[in-house]
């Protein structure tokens, strides 16, 4: 990856991190009956649509900054580890990260009132399974369970944060354009890294 190839990487996850936050943010604005927040005039409204535009950034770049420590981590456990012992861990992480985030926390973790944390990851699980759909499809079969373990497993650890908070509209907030820039990522990696390359050398090489 060069720089001109990164900084195109860069720019676009920052515009999908944007547009998720905008739109997400305008939506739990609009749709919360308790929401007592009026706008004085176009100049609120914009200053308003400024902060969601740049929350969405600011998750953008901590989207990013996951998604090159997982492609460090990934390369780490392909030198350390056999390819299919890779997988086996890589699919024993997804089931912990879910598990975790699905059960210990409500039945363990004392938050038994609330089942958001339930309905999140039913949500990551469906997108995860939708995105490692389609980048097999790009690339090839092989790209199934990285892909999973990306869009599951470090997407859960990344959302830790906003849980600890325990406010469905803020978890929403932000975990509505973090998975968003994180499938924009590992859909668009193989042809940001070697865009002349085709996609089933690239994903034998890269993605495995």
């Amino acid at each position: 990856m060069n720089f001109k190839r990164w900084l195109h990487l860069f720019w676009t996850t920052l515009v999908v991190g944007a547009a998720g936050s905008l739109v997400i943010g305008l939506l739990l604005q609009w749709t919360d009956t308790t929401n007592t927040m009026k706008f004085n005039g176009t100049a609120d409204f914009l200053v308003n649509v400024g902060l969601l535009l740049g929350v969405g950034v600011m998750v953008s770049v901590y989207s990013q900054m996951g998604f090159f420590a997982y492609m460090m981590v990934n390369y780490m456990g392909m030198g350390v580890f056999s390819r299919r012992t890779w997988q086996y861990i890589q699919i024993v992480l997804t089931a912990l990260a879910l598990f975790e985030l699905m059960v210990l926390r409500i039945f363990v973790g004392g938050n038994k009132a609330s089942y958001s944390d339930l309905i999140l990851g039913i949500i990551i699980l469906v997108i995860a399974i939708v995105v490692a759909y389609f980048k097999a499809k790009m690339t090839n079969g092989s790209a199934w369970i990285p892909t999973l373990f990306f869009m599951i497993a470090i997407t859960i650890v990344e959302t830790i944060g906003v849980l600890k908070i325990e406010v469905d509209q803020a978890t929403a907030w932000i975990a509505g354009p973090l998975i968003a820039c994180n499938a924009y990522q590992i859909l668009i990696l193989h042809r940001v890294l070697k865009p002349k390359q085709s996609p089933q050398l690239h994903s034998q090489e890269m993605i495995n």
